[in-house]
Protein backbone atom coordinates (compact mmCIF):
# COMPACT_ATOMS: atom_id res chain seq x y z
CA UNK A 1 0.00 0.00 0.00
CA UNK A 2 0.90 3.90 -0.51
CA UNK A 3 1.12 4.66 2.98
CA UNK A 4 3.96 3.83 5.40
CA UNK A 5 2.44 0.74 7.97
CA UNK A 6 1.36 2.07 11.14
CA UNK A 7 4.13 1.54 13.92
CA UNK A 8 1.59 0.50 16.60
CA UNK A 9 2.67 0.89 20.11
CA UNK A 10 3.33 -2.22 22.03
CA UNK A 11 0.93 -2.48 25.49
CA UNK A 12 2.42 -4.36 28.28
CA UNK A 13 -0.89 -5.15 29.94
CA UNK A 14 -2.73 -7.69 28.76
CA UNK A 15 -6.11 -7.47 27.52
CA UNK A 16 -9.48 -8.96 27.34
CA UNK A 17 -12.02 -8.94 24.72
CA UNK A 18 -14.30 -11.02 22.63
CA UNK A 19 -17.32 -9.93 20.00
CA UNK A 20 -19.88 -9.82 22.26
CA UNK A 21 -22.95 -7.86 22.51
CA UNK A 22 -26.77 -8.16 25.09
CA UNK A 23 -27.56 -11.22 23.50
CA UNK A 24 -24.36 -13.17 24.10
CA UNK A 25 -24.23 -11.40 27.52
CA UNK A 26 -27.43 -13.02 28.51
CA UNK A 27 -26.17 -16.26 26.91
CA UNK A 28 -23.18 -16.03 28.96
CA UNK A 29 -20.86 -17.04 25.82
CA UNK A 30 -18.43 -13.59 27.01
CA UNK A 31 -14.44 -14.56 26.82
CA UNK A 32 -13.88 -13.67 30.50
CA UNK A 33 -10.46 -14.42 29.93
CA UNK A 34 -6.87 -12.70 29.57
CA UNK A 35 -5.13 -12.02 26.05
CA UNK A 36 -2.15 -13.37 26.19
CA UNK A 37 1.16 -11.91 24.23
CA UNK A 38 1.97 -14.76 21.88
CA UNK A 39 5.65 -13.36 20.15
CA UNK A 40 6.19 -14.75 16.49
CA UNK A 41 9.17 -13.94 14.29
CA UNK A 42 9.40 -14.00 10.78
CA UNK A 43 12.16 -13.29 8.58
CA UNK A 44 10.73 -13.79 5.20
CA UNK A 45 7.63 -11.93 4.29
CA UNK A 46 5.16 -13.35 2.06
CA UNK A 47 4.22 -10.03 0.40
CA UNK A 48 5.71 -6.55 0.15
CA UNK A 49 3.28 -4.14 1.95
CA UNK A 50 4.33 -1.33 0.21
CA UNK A 51 3.01 -3.10 -3.16
CA UNK A 52 -0.58 -2.98 -2.26
CA UNK A 53 -3.48 -0.03 -2.68
CA UNK A 54 -5.08 1.52 -0.64
CA UNK A 55 -8.08 -0.64 -0.21
CA UNK A 56 -6.15 -4.25 -0.66
CA UNK A 57 -8.43 -7.05 -1.65
CA UNK A 58 -7.51 -9.90 0.26
CA UNK A 59 -8.26 -14.36 0.18
CA UNK A 60 -8.49 -15.68 2.95
CA UNK A 61 -8.26 -19.62 2.19
CA UNK A 62 -9.81 -21.56 4.78
CA UNK A 63 -10.58 -25.11 4.93
CA UNK A 64 -14.27 -24.52 4.25
CA UNK A 65 -13.26 -22.81 1.37
CA UNK A 66 -12.31 -18.82 0.53
CA UNK A 67 -13.24 -15.27 1.45
CA UNK A 68 -12.67 -12.25 -0.30
CA UNK A 69 -12.48 -9.71 1.52
CA UNK A 70 -11.88 -5.59 0.83
CA UNK A 71 -9.69 -3.42 3.75
CA UNK A 72 -11.15 0.04 4.07
CA UNK A 73 -8.89 2.91 4.05
CA UNK A 74 -10.83 5.23 6.21
CA UNK A 75 -9.72 2.78 9.35
CA UNK A 76 -6.07 2.77 8.13
CA UNK A 77 -4.73 1.27 11.56
CA UNK A 78 -6.71 -1.75 11.49
CA UNK A 79 -5.81 -1.89 7.80
CA UNK A 80 -1.93 -1.54 8.32
CA UNK A 81 -2.28 -4.04 11.49
CA UNK A 82 -3.99 -6.68 9.48
CA UNK A 83 -1.64 -6.37 6.42
CA UNK A 84 1.52 -6.29 8.26
CA UNK A 85 0.04 -9.80 9.85
CA UNK A 86 -0.94 -11.27 6.68
CA UNK A 87 2.97 -10.57 5.23
CA UNK A 88 4.20 -12.13 8.09
CA UNK A 89 2.06 -15.19 8.13
CA UNK A 90 0.77 -14.55 11.48
CA UNK A 91 -2.53 -16.30 10.86
CA UNK A 92 -1.44 -18.91 8.75
CA UNK A 93 -2.96 -22.51 10.79
CA UNK A 94 -5.18 -20.79 12.87
CA UNK A 95 -8.16 -21.93 13.91
CA UNK A 96 -11.78 -20.02 13.72
CA UNK A 97 -11.97 -20.87 17.57
CA UNK A 98 -15.75 -18.92 18.12
CA UNK A 99 -18.51 -19.60 16.24
CA UNK A 100 -22.33 -18.77 16.83
CA UNK A 101 -24.49 -19.82 14.31
CA UNK A 102 -26.88 -16.75 13.32
CA UNK A 103 -24.39 -14.02 14.70
CA UNK A 104 -20.75 -14.27 14.24
CA UNK A 105 -17.18 -16.51 13.22
CA UNK A 106 -14.34 -15.45 14.95
CA UNK A 107 -10.26 -16.29 14.26
CA UNK A 108 -6.92 -14.76 15.18
CA UNK A 109 -5.76 -16.25 18.26
CA UNK A 110 -2.05 -17.83 17.41
CA UNK A 111 -2.33 -20.32 20.89
CA UNK A 112 -4.95 -22.39 18.09
CA UNK A 113 -2.36 -23.21 16.25
CA UNK A 114 -1.66 -25.98 19.60
CA UNK A 115 -3.90 -28.57 20.29
CA UNK A 116 -2.14 -28.67 23.52
CA UNK A 117 -3.10 -24.68 24.27
CA UNK A 118 -6.93 -25.07 23.61
CA UNK A 119 -7.56 -24.14 27.36
CA UNK A 120 -6.09 -20.81 26.33
CA UNK A 121 -8.10 -20.41 23.17
CA UNK A 122 -9.40 -16.92 22.64
CA UNK A 123 -7.16 -15.42 24.91
CA UNK A 124 -4.14 -15.17 22.21
CA UNK A 125 -2.87 -11.92 20.43
CA UNK A 126 0.11 -10.51 19.54
CA UNK A 127 0.49 -8.14 22.52
CA UNK A 128 -0.80 -5.14 21.48
CA UNK A 129 -4.19 -3.21 20.41
CA UNK A 130 -4.83 -0.74 17.90
CA UNK A 131 -6.78 2.11 19.10
CA UNK A 132 -10.56 2.32 18.15
CA UNK A 133 -11.39 3.24 14.17
CA UNK A 134 -15.61 3.54 15.06
CA UNK A 135 -16.98 4.93 11.84
CA UNK A 136 -20.76 5.74 11.76
CA UNK A 137 -20.72 4.67 7.47
CA UNK A 138 -19.45 1.29 8.15
CA UNK A 139 -22.11 -0.99 9.91
CA UNK A 140 -22.04 -5.56 10.94
CA UNK A 141 -23.53 -5.89 7.81
CA UNK A 142 -23.41 -9.46 6.39
CA UNK A 143 -19.62 -10.17 5.68
CA UNK A 144 -18.58 -7.37 7.38
CA UNK A 145 -14.97 -7.92 9.06
CA UNK A 146 -14.52 -6.09 11.99
CA UNK A 147 -12.10 -6.56 14.94
CA UNK A 148 -12.57 -8.31 18.02
CA UNK A 149 -11.78 -6.71 21.51
CA UNK A 150 -12.07 -6.16 25.59
CA UNK A 151 -15.43 -5.58 26.62
CA UNK A 152 -16.87 -3.68 29.39
CA UNK A 153 -15.55 -0.65 31.60
CA UNK A 154 -11.90 -1.94 31.47
CA UNK A 155 -11.66 -1.30 27.80
CA UNK A 156 -13.34 2.77 27.60
CA UNK A 157 -11.35 3.47 24.63
CA UNK A 158 -13.16 0.43 22.81
CA UNK A 159 -9.52 -0.37 21.62
CA UNK A 160 -9.16 -3.53 19.34
CA UNK A 161 -7.38 -6.99 19.71
CA UNK A 162 -3.95 -6.45 18.20
CA UNK A 163 -4.89 -10.00 16.41
CA UNK A 164 -8.41 -11.67 16.53
CA UNK A 165 -11.37 -10.76 14.47
CA UNK A 166 -14.89 -11.78 13.27
CA UNK A 167 -16.55 -12.33 10.49
CA UNK A 168 -20.63 -11.28 10.56
CA UNK A 169 -23.06 -14.19 9.37
CA UNK A 170 -26.18 -12.51 10.53
CA UNK A 171 -26.36 -8.12 9.89
CA UNK A 172 -29.89 -8.42 12.26
CA UNK A 173 -27.96 -10.02 15.37
CA UNK A 174 -24.99 -8.00 14.66
CA UNK A 175 -26.67 -5.13 14.61
CA UNK A 176 -26.39 -4.50 18.46
CA UNK A 177 -22.40 -4.11 17.71
CA UNK A 178 -22.47 -0.67 15.73
CA UNK A 179 -20.94 1.58 17.05
CA UNK A 180 -19.42 -0.23 19.42
CA UNK A 181 -16.32 -2.49 17.51
CA UNK A 182 -14.53 -1.03 14.91
CA UNK A 183 -15.56 -2.19 11.31
CA UNK A 184 -12.93 -2.61 9.07
CA UNK A 185 -13.56 -4.27 5.97
CA UNK A 186 -16.21 -6.21 4.16
CA UNK A 187 -16.58 -9.22 2.43
CA UNK A 188 -17.15 -9.13 -1.52
CA UNK A 189 -16.98 -12.60 -2.62
CA UNK A 190 -17.49 -15.82 -0.49
CA UNK A 191 -20.32 -15.48 1.45
CA UNK A 192 -21.95 -18.79 0.78
CA UNK A 193 -18.54 -20.07 3.08
CA UNK A 194 -19.24 -17.46 6.27
CA UNK A 195 -22.48 -19.85 6.26
CA UNK A 196 -20.69 -23.14 6.00
CA UNK A 197 -18.24 -21.84 8.56
CA UNK A 198 -20.86 -20.83 10.72
CA UNK A 199 -22.92 -23.82 10.78
CA UNK A 200 -20.40 -25.82 12.01
CA UNK A 201 -21.58 -27.55 15.32
CA UNK A 202 -19.76 -25.87 18.60
CA UNK A 203 -19.50 -27.02 21.93
CA UNK A 204 -18.90 -25.29 25.46
CA UNK A 205 -18.05 -21.52 25.06
CA UNK A 206 -18.70 -21.62 21.24
CA UNK A 207 -15.76 -23.56 20.06
CA UNK A 208 -15.92 -25.59 17.01
CA UNK A 209 -16.24 -29.34 17.51
CA UNK A 210 -14.70 -29.63 14.42
CA UNK A 211 -11.41 -27.98 13.34
CA UNK A 212 -11.66 -24.88 10.77
CA UNK A 213 -8.32 -23.79 9.72
CA UNK A 214 -6.82 -20.60 8.35
CA UNK A 215 -4.83 -21.85 5.81
CA UNK A 216 -3.18 -18.93 4.42
CA UNK A 217 -4.46 -15.04 4.03
CA UNK A 218 -3.24 -13.37 0.87
CA UNK A 219 -3.67 -10.13 -0.99
CA UNK A 220 -5.08 -10.12 -4.22
CA UNK A 221 -2.39 -8.60 -6.84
Amino acid sequence: MKTKIFNLLIIISMVLFSCKGNKQEKEGTDSTKQEDSTVMTTTNLAFNPSDLPVEPLFDIETSAGTIRIRLYKETPLHRDNFVKLASERYYDGILFHRIIKGFMIQAGDPYTKDPAAADKYGTGGPGYTVPAEILPQYKHKKGALAAARRGGPSNPQKESSGSQFYIVEDAGTCAQLDGDYTVYGETVDGFGVIDIIAATPTGPRDRPTTDVKIISIKPVL
